[in-house]
């Protein structure tokens, strides 16, 4: 007999042996109301699947508004989402009695159809406990594949696309189920609680609140998928950083601060508010360390106005002083309950370190605050040239770091380019005076002296660190002579 007969002979027997005929499965056959029963199964651990991933995924605070707007759907979804342990022991049990229906079901009635077609096929050479040992890996690798498609992953994927549509659909199911196996859930529950206090581990303690670093996650993701606008974004940052700061932080320093003398004349005092714009001004008596209290611009306008006349130290409202160390956010809350606008912020040896205003306070947050009186800030950092910027005596080392892609120390005692620039100088260079100067991989010319303080400098980046050196009113060593152009450039200006 050739070889093609043989394998005809074997299909025949499998066919026959499988009750498969001409006209195919029909809903009598028994082998067709097996498959559809075994396919109920999976849509049955499909719903609860997807119902798991759709309450999870539920808006809390959207549900809960439309439920205390008479949405009884709603109602039934918050309840369930509020009560997780006991809504996900009920899906666990549905989950795995589906699953293992399964199983058993696929195992009972089709590894012993494939065993016997594959032995009244002719495949006698292999014994048959070996034969349906095979079935079995056979049937439950198919059951395995057709469940995670149908039953798991599918109806997932729909119910992180459609929560609320899902929940819909399915809590009035599952609030109903999760009545009916009530007392195997209070059975798993208890279980469950007692193997985790054996791991010393308390059942009923509360999960901890969203973290920040959870939250700082939150805006990444947001932001990059356009969810989050960008000033949304560094707003809600700002806030995160304002509870690190401290007074020392945010405040305006001495050496910037406007203040009045207690002794200046009414004419001298109006020029300064003039030309200043400010609302608010510090006064001393013997030095800047000696406030005496602070003026209010309006308070001053209207003593002008006023027979008799009061003197400056009888116009003083009392000075708020907080020192350098104090949260920025507690001085803030402090601020609002005093009622006051200006902190005086001091040192730890009793010395004026220099102002907060609520004005600096909120800027920290959102943001640069003008007003028509305000004057108009030159850039911090402004790029002149492909490697050269020039750059504020006063700006903050991160900023400038961030700004040339240049670590700079940050843990020093400076926090300034010019305090920077002068921890490599012996003495103070004069008003007036130019030097030029190499370190942590920068050439920085600086162009203007004003007040013993760094006011304006030219800065390139260099591909290797030299030999720090300086060099005061003199020609550099090191810096080209595409710099020292520049610098003429902006001496015209």
């Amino acid at each position: 007999m050739h070889k093609c007969d043989d394998y005809g002979i074997i299909i025949n027997h499998a066919a026959n042996a499988a009750g498969r005929t001409k006209e195919g499965f029909s809903l009598d056959d028994p082998i067709g109301g097996q498959l559809l029963i075994q396919l109920l199964l999976i849509l049955v651990n499909a719903f609860f699947a997807a119902t798991e991933i759709a309450v999870i995924s539920l808006n809390d605070n959207k549900i809960r508004k439309q439920a205390e707007e008479g949405d009884k759907k709603a109602a039934m979804m918050l309840k369930l989402a509020e009560s997780p342990n006991r809504f996900l022991s009920t899906i666990q049990v549905c989950i795995t009695l589906s699953g293992f229906l399964g199983s058993a079901f696929a195992a009972d009635n089709f590894a012993s159809r494939i065993t016997r077609a594959l032995v009244d096929g002719g495949m006698t050479y292999i014994p048959e406990r070996t034969i349906n040992t095979l079935a079995l890996i056979l049937i439950t690798l198919m059951l395995s594949y057709f469940t995670l498609v149908l039953g798991e992953l599918t109806p997932k994927r729909i119910a992180m696309k459609y929560p609320e549509t899902v929940a819909r659909f399915s809590c009035g199911i599952i609030s109903f189920v999760a009545k009916f196996f009530k007392p195997v859930v209070w059975l798993l529950s208890a279980s469950t609680n007692g193997m985790l206090r054996l791991f010393r581990i308390n059942p009923n303690e509360t999960s901890e609140e969203v973290t920040e670093e959870e939250i700082r996650m939150m805006l990444d993701i947001g932001g990059e998928s356009g969810a989050i606008e960008q000033d949304e974004r560094t707003m809600i940052e700002n806030i995160f950083e304002f509870n690190n700061m401290t007074a020392e932080d945010v405040m305006i320093h001495r050496m910037d601060v406007v203040a009045l003398h207690v002794d200046d004349p009414a004419d001298e005092i109006l020029q300064i508010i003039r030309e200043s714009g400010l609302s608010r001004f510090p006064v001393y008596d013997s030095d800047i360390d000696d406030i005496v209290g602070v003026l209010n611009t309006r308070d001053f306008l209207l003593n002008r106005e006023s027979q008799p006349s009061k003197s400056l130290r009888e116009m003083l409202r009392p000075a708020y002083l907080v020192p350098e160390t104090v949260q920025a956010d507690t001085l803030f809350r402090d601020m609002q309950k005093q009622k006051v606008h200006m902190a005086i912020v001091v040192d730890e040896y009793g010395g004026m370190s220099g102002i907060v205003t609520m004005e600096d306070l909120l800027e920290e947050i959102v943001g640069n605050i003008y007003d028509e009186f305000d004057p108009t800030e030159e850039t911090e950092i402004e790029q002149l040239e492909e490697n050269l910027w020039r750059v504020s005596g006063t700006v903050d080392l991160e900023l400038l770091s961030d700004a040339l892609g240049v670590p700079l120390p940050l843990d020093e005692e400076y926090d300034t380019l010019g305090g920077m620039v002068f921890s490599k100088l012996s003495t103070i260079p004069e008003d007036g005076s130019t030097f030029e100067t190499t370190m942590n991989g920068l050439v920085i010319q600086v162009i203007e002296i004003s007040d013993h303080r760094v006011e304006k400098a030219l800065i390139r980046k260099v591909q290797e660190q030299p030999q720090e050196e300086t060099s005061i009113n003199g020609d550099s060593k090191v810096a080209s002579g595409g710099i020292e152009k520049v610098r003429k450039r902006v001496a015209d200006e």
